[in-house]
């Protein structure tokens, strides 16, 4: 029964949490600590008014066009730095500071420059998510064993049948697993931009329900996104994985 094995850790997860929340509210007795109830008769009534379904597929969709636009640089980049130590050097310190820039400078430089247009939280994301999408590329290029790359050279073929045969194959198997990492690093870059500038969106619907200091609204707002990235890991990204792992092992079969 693997789906039953696969099932179970999850329910019990939730359980627990439940409880301990339940318990945490029971004995502290405060507004700032709502028990399961109130918690769920919010999140009932932004499920049953639909305000969840628009409000979380406006801030998924401007996920997604910031995680392809970083996609789209990160690939020439990533394909470039694997391929020449000079260029690699070049660009190295542009990666460390991606990665150490917190996700609040870009949402707060973004909404700056850009204003309330979809500028902002689409150059954000992408900013937040391109460096460790071209440490994926990276290392899906440096996997592509000596023999094969000077096959390609002593045929002599067209660049765009090298990426198109070999590359992107092989990308494929390293880009996946960045790509999760990715859409929970766009999550936390997008709520900041959609608090300071959007006029909609889940962290628009965040700063609306901090402003009137209602803690089961936030805490429904983030279990109702939480659940549909849930659904999008489970439905999306484990089969998208499970099918990269195999191109992996075929991989590793052929060097």
């Amino acid at each position: 029964m693997p789906i039953v094995r696969r099932i179970v850790p999850s329910v019990l997860f939730f359980a627990v949490l439940i409880v301990v929340w339940e318990g945490m509210a029971r004995s502290l007795h405060s507004p700032l600590v709502p028990d399961v109830r109130a918690i769920y008769a919010q999140l009932l009534e932004i499920v049953e008014t639909g305000a969840a379904l628009v409000q979380i597929w406006v801030t998924f969709s401007r996920m997604a066009l910031g995680f392809l636009l970083a996609l789209v640089v990160a690939l020439p980049i990533g394909i470039a730095t694997a391929r020449s130590k000079a260029i690699s050097r070049f660009v190295e310190p542009g990666i460390t500071l991606g990665l150490t820039v917190p996700g609040l400078v870009w949402a707060l430089l973004c909404v700056i420059w850009f204003g309330t247009s979809l500028l902002s939280p689409v150059i954000s994301v992408a900013l937040g998510v391109l460096p460790s999408l071209v440490i994926s590329v990276q290392e899906g290029i440096r996997s592509l064993s000596g023999e094969l790359v000077e096959m390609t050279q002593v045929f002599r073929l067209k660049r765009i049948t090298v990426l198109r045969k070999i590359w992107l194959p092989v990308l494929y198997a390293f880009i996946v697993p960045g790509t999760r990492v990715g859409f929970s690093i766009a999550w936390k870059v997008i709520v900041l931009v959609e608090i300071f500038g959007m006029s909609d969106g889940v962290g628009y619907q965040l700063n609306a329900q901090f402003s009137t200091q209602n803690v089961e609204g936030v805490i429904a707002w983030t279990v109702a996104f939480w659940a549909t990235m849930l659904v999008v890991e489970n439905l999306i990204f484990a089969p998208i994985e499970r099918h990269a792992n195999r191109w992996k092992k075929g991989l590793s079969h052929e060097q």
